[in-house]
């Protein structure tokens, strides 16, 4: 990798500072809240002892992606305005960023790559912004001191055809063309390939979407429709709540030729369904069943934890759906076929809505809680509606754990290019499976119930899970489920001798 001489700088500034950088970063990922946007600003006598402004981190330090994500401030609200104009063609955008200075900050980082940059302001003064990589580099006129609000505006050019490619599940993400529009795909760092932001899985913020669109056109995005408005030439501008904080990796914005099709869920849940014209009809019957979906789930971990849901049908080759929060995106394929396999994906990416959008990651290494707990379900669903039995599934899974472990690493020691690889999936499936077996049933339920509510609207991680499962058994699992979750040797099913691993191969 090439080092560029900003980033020099960065890195030394960084060294400089140890103390107050490192703070601001584990504070992040510990899950330690930041100061609030309500959080009075500190006092006259506090203000003198502040240390000097500095920058703030290029990262939060998360192992795997250390330059996810920002120091220095918390984001407290994004407002997107897209002026779209056609398929593959740019367009004009621009991005205010609301948030609060944690430290007091010389210059700051966004997450932003892939398009060009006209102007940035911070509190409406003219700032400067450099790049350096997938880094924009922000100095504001005058330094901004902790615990002060600030706006930062930045206009410029998306390009709706940027994209990124990946070596496992995800493959392609970014935007994703269609054949009147566009949809977005961003999981699991490609938020910045769309707007200027601050990325990370256990950073969020409500985020409020601008779309302007031509006629004939409908633009869609997480949350719900505040007002549509026709604007000169015909074009219609589209503005969207996301209702909740999201993580970046979860925003959706789509445009194109839609139907939107409402239906009532349990308890009188809004749920709307998007989707394209010409696939309406024949994605009916599996879209239909999402109100049954949310009771089979509600039943297992307690009431939805968002306003509103409903599925986004991609018209495109997409390999993956994606829980994008409040409209899950499912390609039309994936409901254009067997009815268990489309049940399947429907379960799966409902199930994120408790645990990865809900209940979020505190690092990427703790993606197998959100990806096995969506496998978990989703399989748990299938064997009692026509599918494969849970126990062939999991059995299948023990046997090729090893040769998983091998190639992608443990469930809970993923490296950035096998985070999406199957140990994320069905390997991380088996330890919930396995922790069932440990504790039994009714133990096992209470976990799970207690996971989603304790952490709703936060981001937890493995310790969080161990910690809280070992408090409902009324022992210490860490012994158990440290072997599940690191290491190269799966360890013997509770109650199923017989099972076996596979040899492994290199």
């Amino acid at each position: 990798m090439e080092i560029t001489t900003a980033r020099v700088r960065r890195m030394a500034v960084a060294l400089a500072l140890g103390g107050a950088v490192a703070l601001t970063c584990d504070a992040a990922l510990d899950g330690r809240p930041h100061r609030g946007h309500d959080s009075p600003a500190p006092g006259p006598s506090a203000a003198a002892s502040d240390p000097a402004p500095a920058p703030g981190a290029a990262g939060i330090g998360d192992p795997l992606m250390p330059l996810d994500g920002n120091g220095g401030y918390t984001v407290h609200r994004y407002t997107l305005d897209f002026d779209w104009q056609a398929p593959r063609t740019p367009f004009e955008a621009g991005a205010t960023i609301s948030a609060t200075a944690t430290q007091a900050l010389s210059r700051f980082d966004l997450d932003f790559a892939g398009n060009t940059l006209h102007k940035v302001t911070v509190d409406g003064a003219p700032a400067t912004a450099v790049r350096d990589g997938d880094e924009l580099v922000v100095t504001p006129a005058r330094p901004i001191p902790r615990g002060r609000a600030f706006a930062v505006r930045v206009t410029y050019t998306a390009d709706p055809t940027q994209r990124r490619r990946r070596g496992d599940a995800i493959r392609e993400y970014g935007w994703v063309p269609t054949a009147d529009g566009t949809l977005l795909c961003a999981q699991p760092d490609g938020a910045k390939l769309v707007f200027p932001v601050d990325d990370h899985p256990s950073l969020r913020a409500p985020v409020t979407f601008r779309i302007t669109t031509p006629a004939g056109l409908r633009a869609v995005a997480n949350g719900r429709l505040v007002e549509r408005v026709r604007r000169p030439g015909g074009r219609v501008r589209w503005t969207y709540d996301s209702e909740e904080p999201i993580a970046a990796q979860l925003i959706q914005m789509a445009i194109g030729r839609f139907t939107v099709v409402d239906r009532t869920g349990p308890r009188g849940l809004p749920v709307r369904d998007v989707v394209p014209d010409g696939l309406v009809a024949d994605t009916e019957a599996d879209r239909a069943l999402t109100p049954e979906h949310l009771a089979w789930l509600e039943r297992r971990l307690g009431p939805y934890p968002f306003r509103r849901y409903g599925v986004l049908v991609g018209d495109t080759d997409l390999p993956v759906a994606l829980e994008t929060q409040s409209l899950s995106l499912v390609p039309r394929d994936d409901l254009l076929g067997d009815r268990v396999d489309a049940e399947r994906n429907l379960v799966h990416e409902l199930t994120h809505h408790w645990t990865g959008d809900s209940v979020a990651i505190r690092r990427w290494s703790d993606l197998w809680l959100s990806e096995g707990h969506a496998r978990f379900y989703e399989r748990l669903y299938s064997a009692e509606h026509g599918g494969v039995s849970m126990e062939d599934a999991m059995r299948a899974a023990y046997e090729q754990h090893d040769q998983w472990r091998h190639d992608d690493g443990a469930p809970a020691e993923p490296t950035e290019p096998t985070l999406f690889k199957v140990m994320r999936y069905d390997g991380s499936a088996l330890v919930l499976y396995a922790l069932r077996e440990k504790v039994g049933d009714e133990t096992f339920d209470r976990i799970e119930r207690t996971w989603v509510t304790r952490y709703r609207g936060r981001a937890a991680g493995t310790k969080d899970f161990v910690a809280l499962a070992s408090e409902l058994a009324g022992e210490d699992l860490t012994p158990f489920l440290t072997p599940w979750l690191y290491g190269p040797d799966t360890p013997p099913m509770p109650g199923r001798p017989d099972w076996q691993v596979d040899p492994v191969e290199d």
